[in-house]
């Protein structure tokens, strides 16, 4: 938590560095032998525009750069001896920001640049000493520069690489964790729902061997503890990934429709488009998405029928489910799990989901599942 900490913009960062550095090499230049009349004031440009153009270097480093690099040379030329402290900040940025071989050219080429400038513009024995020895000085400071700057790259490519490890080791863990409570629900989920099943496959059966009618709810409850035992055990195979038993798909939509309508719920299924085989994480969301909403109709929202499209376009399949309960714009269910579980599996597979009550009554469910985002 770093409520409480103060921190400096990079903005006023930059150009504190830039001030700082401009009133050092000023003062550096006229503190030591310079020229005087219009060199004078030519170099004294040149030092403040190549230390100013620091306050760029995060946005444009190259830029700085090449500024910084030109100014050095002017200087020079100009009549002042000052080390190139700007250039040098300048390279640690360049490096920095990734751009060592450019920035080793460049830097290759200000140097002959410097020596030329010696040469074209002599100032005697004591000069060519003087020149020497800061031009040493420079390709020291410029390898500590350049050192500098790889390093601080180094540093911050490794500290991001590691918070990417910790975000893969983060999801990896919920997902297992995921995974660990999954697998127990459905260990828990099993005995009761075998429990339930029995039940009502021995009711049925005394039933009838006693002659009399099956009441059409037993007959239910029975069909939806079987459904539950095999979803059930679907759920779990496809959790330990051991490709025995296909999940279900498009292929069991039909199935699907038919068995809510033993539930007093009339549904209807149409199906536009070509159809054509897809890639079956888009099959397994479309196949829950359609069972979410029929049972959230069923059991929530009053309504007497429901309708599932299931449209084949080019790139990717569409879902509508509407019905004809009580939801209304001004009185929308509230959201549950279920909802949250469809947004979700679209979200995963890169596609768009609404959910919401629809104008003439009662409430749609449309999704939009692209082919190109299954794995």
């Amino acid at each position: 938590m770093n409520k409480g900490r103060f921190t400096v913009p990079a903005k006023v960062t930059d150009w504190s560095i830039a001030v700082g550095v401009a009133a050092l090499l000023l003062g550096t230049g006229l503190s030591g032998p310079h020229p005087s009349g219009g060199r004078e004031v030519l170099g004294l440009a040149l030092l403040t525009a190549g230390a100013l153009a620091l306050a760029a270097r995060r946005g444009a480093p190259l830029t700085v750069l090449a500024v910084a690099g030109l100014s050095a040379a002017g200087y020079q030329a100009a009549g002042f001896e000052v080390l190139a402290v700007s250039y040098l900040v300048a390279v640690y940025s360049a490096v920095r920001a990734g751009h060592r071989a450019i920035t080793l050219a460049v830097s290759v080429g200000l140097l002959a640049a410097l020596f030329l400038t010696a040469l074209v513009f002599p100032g005697g024995p004591v000069r060519e000493v003087v020149g020497q020895a800061r031009t040493t000085l420079e390709i020291a400071w410029l390898i500590a520069a350049f050192a500098a700057g790889e390093a601080v790259r180094q540093a911050e490519r490794r500290a991001v690489e590691a918070e990417r490890t910790r975000e893969e080791t983060a999801r990896r863990r919920a997902d297992e964790e995921r995974l660990r409570i999954a697998r127990e629900l459905h260990d828990s989920l099993t005995h009761q729902i075998s429990v339930i099943k029995v039940q009502s496959e021995v009711a049925v059966h005394v039933a009838r061997r006693r002659g009399e009618q099956v009441p059409d709810a037993l007959l239910v409850i029975q069909e939806a503890g079987r459904e539950a035992s095999r979803e059930l055990r679907a759920t779990l195979e496809a959790l330990r990934d051991d490709g025995l038993t296909p999940p279900h798909g498009l292929d069991h939509i039909p199935h699907l429709v038919r068995q809510f309508r033993t539930t007093g719920l009339e549904t209807a299924l149409r199906v536009e488009g070509h159809p054509y085989a897809v890639p079956a994480a888009v099959g397994r969301t479309a196949y829950r998405i359609v069972q979410e909403a029929l049972a959230n109709v069923s059991r929530h929202a009053a309504a007497t029928t429901a309708s599932v499209l299931i449209d084949h376009r080019p790139d990717a399949l569409a879902i509508r489910v509407d019905d004809n309960g009580k939801a209304t714009p001004d009185t929308p269910p509230t959201p549950g799990l279920g909802l949250l579980g469809m947004h979700e599996r679209v979200t995963a597979l890169g596609g768009s989901l609404l959910t919401e009550p629809r104008s003439a009554g009662g409430f749609t469910v449309q999704a939009e599942l692209p082919l190109s985002g299954a794995s």
